[in-house]
């Protein structure tokens, strides 16, 4: 067993047990259903820009209009062109914590919201090279404080029974943005004037104007509200969506019990500054993953076709735009297919068994693509040629497997409450650093080297394993409070359950016994 296996957790909760007896599927509880509902284009969808953005910027580079009007952009310029999306987002990063914890989860994604829409707007209406630079890195700048507001409230306000694969279905709806985008300059590409591509960029503003229409009908989340000290609010929201509004339900009550008291011990052990992430050893293990996964989710191998498709495609015989949009539009439709069905499954799978197996067949898939790559630049042979296609649409399952699936179902497992918002700013922060770094310098490697530049990732990819195999602990099948002390010894973990035990046989409600029905449960659930 590998020495990162265990995590010191032993035997189910009572929420955990309380979770597998339900036996009843969400969708016939009608106010989770309806949560879940408005969870799709207020946080779930929120991936659909950066999809949206990495296959338009694919696709653009397909658009004679396009090419033309940025004066055929290739190399340098073209790296700088999609590395400003990165560059925006590594700027916002040290105010996103701040901003998500003060605020609340539904105000952050309302100023990303604000900020991306502002973007797409000065990007559609650019009139030379700067203000599409200026206009990418507004739309960089204004992800992350969604991205981060979005993923830190599906775990905290989904019911335990579906919190990872909703999670999971987090990063599924990037594909769906790259679908219509890869449509769209699919369809726009013939044009002969500007519109071509102009009709594209803004279109990548259908997303943001989706979150800050349906916001206002999302509750916040329970476990911000309780660390403000609304525990009536959070109460109520935590018996309306997961027990259809009983306010009495055992379930809620062990349930709040469990979140009040793992944040009032989180308090007492931690001040939530910047600097606990480095204090203690737990803390710097989080950061040592979560840094890891950043650099992994872009160094994998898939910056390459999420922004440099159509030059990958020419170093193997594909010349043709219109077949370099097909070939787009099919990769992403393929995404889709398999990202969603993964996130359904892949959540039900032990957290490290889904890595490894991620990981192991990346390095795999990679290694026959660089050799595929290598052979056709010997003998330009089309065999080689239809291998590296293949080993394209291979790779993007065994991506979707690890990264794409458990990412943010990961990250927010892994971070007790008062960190979560951070340690998810710094997994974005080197993502960012690590995409930046992919999209200034790809082109250029590509350029210069060939299927060369692609030993680099083979021997990263390795790395990956490794790193998997001794340092990822197991976090499935648990609750977020159960987690928060994941890597802080029993001792506190003992203090938790006693706090918790102690709340739940005080029976206490905070809420006035005289509110009992569901109608009352909504009024103190939507107060300000």
């Amino acid at each position: 067993m590998a020495p990162a296996a265990g995590s010191g957790l032993t035997g189910d909760s009572l929420i955990t047990r309380h979770v597998q007896q339900d036996r009843v599927p969400w969708y016939k509880k009608p106010n989770l259903r309806m949560l879940y509902i408005l969870m799709f284009p207020t946080c779930i969808g929120i991936e659909m820009t950066s999809g949206f953005d990495s296959s338009m910027m694919n696709g653009l580079q397909a658009v004679p209009s396009w090419d033309a009007f940025f004066n055929h952009p290739r190399s340098t310029i073209l790296g700088l062109l999609s590395a400003l999306y990165s560059l925006g987002s590594i700027c916002s990063l040290p105010f996103v914590p701040f901003v998500t914890d003060r605020f609340g989860r539904r105000w952050a994604i309302i100023f990303g919201s604000i900020i991306m829409i502002i973007g797409a707007a000065l990007q559609t209406a650019s009139q030379d090279f700067a203000m599409f630079v200026i206009a990418r890195f507004l739309l960089g700048f204004g992800i992350p404080f969604a991205i981060v507001a979005a993923s830190s409230m599906i775990g905290e306000i989904a019911y335990p029974k579906e919190r990872a694969r909703i999670g999971s279905l987090f990063n599924a709806s990037w594909f769906i943005g790259a679908i219509v985008a890869a449509g769209v300059t699919l369809g726009t590409f013939t044009m002969p004037n500007n519109w071509g591509w102009r009709i594209p960029s803004i279109l990548q503003v259908v997303p943001s104007l989706l979150q800050i229409t349906f916001i206002w009908f999302l509750p916040e989340s329970p476990r911000w509200l309780v660390s403000k000290g609304r525990g009536e609010e959070a109460y109520a929201i935590l018996a309306k969506y997961h027990a259809e509004g009983d306010l009495n339900s055992e379930f809620v009550k062990l349930e709040y019990a469990e979140i009040e008291k793992t944040l009032e011990l989180e308090k007492e052990q931690a001040k939530g500054s910047w600097k606990e992430l480095i204090a203690a050893s737990g803390m710097r293990r989080r950061l040592l993953i979560c840094s890891f996964l950043g650099l992994a989710t872009q160094w994998s191998g898939n910056g390459l076709t999420s922004y440099f498709l159509a030059r990958i495609l020419d170093n193997v015989g594909i010349h043709d735009d219109h077949t370099k949009n097909l070939i787009n539009l099919a990769m992403t439709c393929w995404g889709f297919v398999n990202g969603t069905t993964l996130a359904l499954t892949v959540p039900k799978m032990r957290r490290r068994t889904a890595y490894l197996t991620c990981t192991i067949a990346l390095t795999c898939i990679f290694t026959g693509w660089t050799v595929a790559s290598a052979q056709y630049a010997i003998t330009g042979s089309q065999e080689a040629s239809r291998a590296v296609i293949a080993f394209i649409f291979l790779y993007s399952v065994a991506y979707n497997m690890g990264f794409n699936a458990l990412t943010y179902t990961y990250l927010v497992e892994l971070f007790p409450y008062h960190a979560r918002a951070k340690g998810i700013a710094v997994f974005q922060w080197w993502g960012r650093a690590a995409g930046f770094f992919n999209q200034f310098v790809n082109p250029i490697g590509i350029a210069n080297a060939g299927w060369k530049y692609y030993i680099s990732y083979c021997v990263f990819l390795l790395f990956e394993v490794i790193f998997v195999w001794f340092l990822f602990p197991e976090t499935s099948s648990r609750s977020l409070e159960e987690l928060a002390f994941l890597f802080e010894g029993e001792k506190i973990r003992e203090e938790q359950q006693k706090r918790v035990e102690e709340e739940v046989q005080e029976n206490r409600v905070p809420i006035a016994d005289d509110i009992s029905d569901k109608e009352s449960a909504l009024h103190v659930e939507t107060k300000t």
